[in-house]
């Protein structure tokens, strides 16, 4: 697969079959969809192309909204649809400008000109240019013009990614990253650098590495206790993961920490990448710290129990 990131030196695209979103999650709804452009590329002997933007549209648009939480970074999702047999990634510098583009100037400037499609796939409700005054009849309008076939995606299918996208971060707040792992059709990912923190960890005996996440935008599972895969540069640890407030401790600041089993080595300032498989138990203050660490124990037997079946499965 390749990956372009400047419009300005694009190569010329063979039988270019192109489809635009922020594939935010790349989640089974995506997967269908990449499927059929995959499907429609073979048939025209020509390659799939996925369009996609940094920053995401809705964090230049509506800045001063913080609300919006993704499930991928750019780089998370560019490596998630290496894995579906898409041809080329062009990742669009996402501006207030380009934004503002005429909608028949986003067509002629932008799909035309960029790609030289001979085939669109987009949803049957895709606005975009100035005020999205542009539509899926507008791209019908101009394609004996520009020479280009278009398919619309259909609204179950639609209505079927946004559900899904609603669902996984909802299922993701809660904690419940079984039904999110299930939805993606992958598990669900956080990156981060290690950084120092107040070592309750090993002072307890289970020393953790203090995750800080580098993306502001990246949605945060819920509060409570996990099991987790740890990659660390080629290798990949068990590990049980805490995101809350240390309330033994009355913590004031959340924080993400894991303790990574069977590892002693200093990390501070590498990078982690985390694996969430499954939700231990919810966070919760203890009367003393001899309740704590017989809680973190149990929790340290059940992350490996429910390791060592992910392993097996």
């Amino acid at each position: 697969m390749r990956v372009f990131r400047d419009l300005e030196h694009l190569p010329v695209f063979k039988n270019a079959v192109i489809t635009i979103g922020t594939f935010d999650g790349v989640h089974k709804g995506h997967q269908k969809l990449i499927a059929r452009i995959n499907e429609v590329a073979k048939l025209h002997n020509g390659e799939s192309i996925i369009v996609t933007f940094h920053p995401h549209p809705r964090l230049v648009i509506n800045p001063e909204n913080t609300s919006l939480k993704l499930l991928n970074t750019t780089e998370e999702k560019v490596n998630l649809l290496s894995k579906f047999m898409v041809d080329n990634v062009v990742v669009v510098p996402f501006s207030r400008g380009f934004s503002e583009q005429e909608a028949e100037a986003y067509i002629s400037d932008f799909l035309v000109r960029s790609f030289h499609p001979s085939y669109i796939v987009i949803g049957y409700d895709h606005r975009f240019g100035k005020n999205r005054a542009g539509d899926f009849a507008l791209l019908d309008k101009c394609k004996a013009q520009y020479g280009y076939e278009l398919e619309a995606i259909p609204k179950e299918m639609l209505e079927d990614i946004a559900i899904s996208s609603t669902n996984i971060r909802q299922s993701l707040k809660e904690g419940n990253v079984a039904m999110a792992n299930e939805l993606l059709g992958h598990n669900y990912t956080l990156k981060g650098i290690v950084v120092k923190g107040l070592q309750n960890g090993r002072k307890l005996g289970f020393p953790t590495a203090n995750i800080q996440v580098a993306d502001p935008n990246k949605l945060i599972p819920g509060i409570g206790i996990y099991a987790v895969k740890v990659h660390y540069r080629d290798t990949v640890y068990n590990g049980m993961l805490s995101i809350g407030f240390n309330p033994t401790f009355d913590g004031k600041e959340q924080t993400i920490e894991v303790n990574i089993l069977d590892f002693d080595k200093d990390i501070y300032g590498e990078s982690l990448t985390l694996e969430f498989i499954q939700f231990i138990r919810h966070e919760k203050k203890f009367d003393s710290l001899e309740e704590l660490i017989k809680a973190i124990g149990n929790d340290k037997i059940e992350a490996i129990r429910i390791l060592t079946y992910e392993a097996l499965a």
